[in-house]
């Protein structure tokens, strides 16, 4: 599949999905959004991808929604069913909404920040997985500057990552913060030099890629987007269930061999 503002590759069972817009910061428009919809769900039904990269070309990862396209949206855009399409029946709805959707991916997603992840931007970021960030990237939430609110599910997510005090910061004040002060309050995983950005996630996403089961990473995500809604009994219990099925699967049995046999892993996914 050809993509007009985004590009796709894939190498080492990973699945590089680079925002492709350098001169508007990678600004978001609604052929972008589609796009990215696309691009996931084709990583995620390719047996051949075991991780994806999310990051942007140029100096910015992603700046939010381009502004021209943002003075003449519709406001019944925002809840337009082309955007709310169900991804994974099998996932709860929750996770099938416009943005949300990056937890339904049954793959880890690592948003590598090249630069301004601010709005839009900042939201991709956080429904993903892990996050890498080069020293120059910038966070904004960008919302209250525009007379906007905490979109998409940003209130929820937010503070999950950050804690209720730097969430209610960052979503007030609309206040840019770097690298350095994302590491700190916990928005972003690992800090880089600029230049080694995309080699480290590469590398991060390649070990998961070689080294450990697919089959665990997939209910692993699972497990964790849907703990939130889980008590602590629930959780247990669902965790006993995947691990009666684990243990009857061909990655605990090579997880088994390869370990014993002093050789790298196989894994299938199955």
């Amino acid at each position: 599949m050809s993509f007009e503002q985004l590009q796709y590759a894939v190498a080492s069972h990973v699945a590089t999905i680079t925002l492709n817009r350098p001169d508007r910061l990678n600004a978001l428009t609604r052929v972008m959004e589609a796009e990215i919809r696309l691009a996931m769900e084709q990583a995620d039904a390719d047996p051949g991808v075991r991780a994806i990269i999310l990051t942007g070309a140029g100096r910015g990862f992603c700046a939010g929604m381009d502004m021209d396209e943002l003075a003449v949206l519709p406001p019944d855009d925002i809840r337009a069913q082309q955007w709310m399409r169900p991804y994974d029946m099998n996932r709860r709805a929750d996770y099938q909404t416009r943005y949300s959707y990056f937890p339904a991916i049954g793959k880890p997603v690592i948003a590598a920040v090249n630069g301004a992840a601010a709005g839009l931007g900042l939201i991709m970021a956080l429904y993903s997985d892990i996050r890498f960030a080069s020293k120059t990237a910038v966070f904004s939430t960008a919302f209250a500057k525009r007379g906007l609110i905490a979109e998409h599910g940003i209130a929820w997510i937010l503070p999950r990552v950050v804690g209720q005090a730097h969430a209610a910061d960052l979503l007030f004040s609309s206040r840019k913060i770097a690298a350095e002060e994302a590491l700190g309050i916990g928005l972003v995983n690992r800090v880089t030099e600029p230049e080694a950005l995309l080699e480290e996630a590469l590398a991060y996403a390649r070990d998961l890629a070689g080294n450990v089961s697919p089959r665990s990473i997939r209910i692993m995500k699972r497990q964790l987007w849907e703990a939130p809604y889980q008590t602590l009994g629930q959780a247990i219990a669902d965790a006993n269930q995947e691990m009666f099925l684990s243990i009857q699967s061909a990655d605990f049995k090579e997880g088994i061999e390869h370990f014993q046999q002093r050789r790298p892993a196989a894994f299938t996914g199955e």
